[in-house]
């Protein structure tokens, strides 16, 4: 039994299947470094790959212009294919366009920094970032992608979900970060749920990362399940615990503009795509 990143359950890997399975496993990490590229030897230890299997798969990628590699350094960047295909795709491209504007209001009206992650089986993508506000630890950028129970606004997509389904992804995301990063972080991100738990709604008070609060709330498909979470990131003095009421009041109302244009530019497709292998 093997767990796939991008599942939302444990699947068995048909034969045959396992080289598609590496290659689209390796677009993956590289989608979620695409600014800053990875090595070779890097790639492969994420990957859990062999480099020789893995330096077979990026040469065909590269001839194929699914990735590109920069001279310079050598490293691994997402190729122009990507770009090209998703063009078929141009319901996506007027919803991410429509969330950049409201983001970009919501960012300014707050004077802090919002974001529209997407759900991805276990992971969560991140889709749209807007706000000049710095903050020091704040690493996600358009494309990053990391396990769900790592933001805040994973936490408030896992609310949504049955508790069976909410207790596989758990599993699989600790065992992820245990892999990745060791048991250091595992004590604040359970903080971090519990803290969301008895608010309602994705709370997350310098749990993580001292000096920084966020907050989440989901964006929901048809089911009732969240197939993406609008989110807020400040400073303390800016969000503290008293304005938890006005926060999450404003996160609804961005909230629930995105489903509406989601309704409007996708339609049934957003909540088929995203979660089409849970």
């Amino acid at each position: 039994m093997k767990t796939h990143r991008s599942a939302t359950t444990h699947k068995e890997v048909p034969s045959g299947t396992q080289s598609i399975e590496r290659a689209l496993r390796i677009l993956r990490e590289l989608a979620a470094r695409g600014e800053f590229g990875w090595r070779l030897s890097d790639l492969a230890a994420r990957c859990e790959v062999d480099k020789g299997t893995v330096h077979r798969v990026l040469s065909c990628l590269v001839r194929e212009r699914f990735v590109q590699q920069r001279a310079v350094d050598k490293h691994y960047f997402p190729g122009p294919m990507l770009y090209e295909l998703s063009l078929s795709l141009p319901g996506y491209g007027a919803f991410q366009k429509a969330c950049e504007r409201r983001l970009a209001k919501f960012a300014t009206q707050t004077e802090a920094i919002a974001w529209l992650i997407l759900r991805s089986g276990n992971e969560y993508v991140c889709a749209v970032r807007k706000g000049d506000l710095e903050l020091r630890g704040l690493m996600v950028h358009v494309g990053t992608r990391r396990p769900l129970f790592t933001s805040v606004g994973g936490v408030a997509i896992l609310q949504t979900l049955p508790s069976l389904e909410t207790h596989n992804i758990l599993q699989d995301n600790i065992q992820h970060e245990t892999t990745q990063r060791g048991t250091a972080r595992l004590a604040a991100l359970k903080k971090m749920r519990d803290r969301s738990q008895r608010h309602g709604f994705g709370v997350n008070l310098g749990d993580v990362v001292t000096g920084v609060h966020a907050f989440a709330v989901p964006v929901c498909g048809s089911n009732g399940q969240a197939v993406a979470a609008v989110c807020l990131t400040g400073l303390p003095e800016q969000f503290g615990e008293a304005r938890l009421p006005e926060v999450q009041a404003a996160l609804r109302e961005v909230a629930t503009d995105v489903e509406a244009e989601a309704r409007k530019c996708l339609g049934s497709v957003m909540q088929i795509a995203l979660t089409e292998d849970a």
